[in-house]
């Protein structure tokens, strides 16, 4: 069985409410945008974990939690895919129980299965574990900085890890990046710029840069959305042809459930902060619990105009994320909300082995 590459449970990420002047005075309650709220999910070798949700459900914010990009307000990211000393893990055991986060025995139970709290990781020993754990950013336009060349964009992670014997062993790891991200051959784009190549060939550097570190875990982000559709699934193919090579894992994070269908292992539905579906890609779309599971998948384009599904357009807006309402926070939408869905939230319950869905249905409260 492969082992688990990244924990992540009970994950919270909260932003403070900023307010004005008189309502700071006449109002004590501090108010929170909950974008990340109370999530847990595992990530074995080599797979590739899907979130999946509408713009604004949090998938982003998890991805950058897990690399501390966002420091978490709770929970625990756990990684195990190597990278630090057992004397850097060790002094990360004493960390979290010192400061009470985990008992001594968990601590020890860490350690033994070479596991470290990405949370209670000091800074400096998390510059070295970034080393494994990198991200390919959405919007290559954005995220490349347009005064630099190619080569010092994907020289850069090295500078600043201090990686490479000399000048020449760095330029010598650049050209391995770049001809794994496929950019062949890579000397006719070292120098270039990168308003002189296309919007593929952009996101191939922002994967070399990730690439350059040579990462065991890797969090994509929308990779392919700013994509023409013929580059995406190159972009993709080249992404599976890494994880075959290099024995990368990913967190895929997508809107696109036919880019998810086709591209993941496991797949989570998040909204508004919460996982409400979670298990095997073609379980989860062929079979789909959650009602707004259902939702999403009924308006994917088919490939087959003949293929005719009923969709399900969801009323109303999504709700405040500072303003969560109580019970599950599906139900102000949901076409099959119960009184008991407006009271209590409901927890995970398990449909088949891997199978997972958050909704009071499946508790046969509807015949209740």
């Amino acid at each position: 069985m492969a082992k688990d590459i990244i924990k992540v449970k009970n994950l919270e990420v909260w932003f403070s409410v900023r307010r004005g002047f008189v309502e700071s005075l006449t109002s004590k309650d501090q108010l929170y945008v909950k974008a990340v709220d109370g999530i847990s999910f595992d990530i074995k070798e080599k797979e590739i974990f899907c979130l999946v949700g509408e713009s604004g459900c949090g998938k982003t914010t998890t991805g950058k939690a897990i690399l501390r990009l966002v420091e978490p307000t709770g929970g625990s990211v756990k990684y195990g895919g190597g990278g630090l000393t057992p004397a850097m893990m060790k002094d990360a055991a004493i960390r979290t129980v010192a400061k009470k986060f985990l008992s001594k025995a968990e601590a020890e139970a860490d350690l033994a299965a070479n596991r470290v709290d990405v949370r209670r990781i000091s800074k400096d020993k998390m510059k070295m574990l970034r080393q494994r754990m990198q991200m390919i950013f959405q919007d290559p336009y954005e995220s490349l900085n347009p005064k630099q060349s190619i080569y010092d964009i994907v020289a850069e992670p090295l500078v600043v890890n201090n990686l490479g014997k000399n000048e020449a062993d760095r330029e010598k790891r650049v050209i391995k990046a770049l001809e794994d991200a496929g950019l062949r051959p890579p000397k006719d784009f070292m120098w270039r710029y990168p308003h002189e190549v296309s919007g593929g060939q952009r996101q191939r550097v922002g994967i070399a840069g990730a690439l350059v570190l040579e990462p065991s875990f890797l969090v994509a982000d929308e990779p392919v959305s700013m994509l023409d559709v013929s580059i995406r699934s190159e972009i993709l193919k080249l992404m599976l042809d890494l994880r075959d090579k290099k024995g990368l894992t990913y967190l895929f994070i997508t809107h696109d459930l036919g880019v998810a269908y086709v591209f993941s292992d496991r797949i989570g539905i998040m909204y508004l902060g919460k996982i409400v579906e979670l298990g095997p890609t073609e379980e989860v779309i062929k079979g789909p619990r959650h009602p707004y599971t259902k939702a999403l998948i009924s308006v994917v384009p088919k490939p087959d105009p003949r293929l005719k599904t009923e969709k399900i357009i969801l009323k109303g807006e999504r709700p405040d994320p500072a303003h969560i309402p109580p019970g599950c926070r599906f139900h102000p939408r949901c076409p099959s909300a119960m009184e008991i869905c407006s009271q209590k939230e409901p927890e995970p319950m398990y449909v088949s082995q891997e199978h997972w869905v958050s909704c009071w249905l499946e508790a046969g409260e509807a015949k209740k």
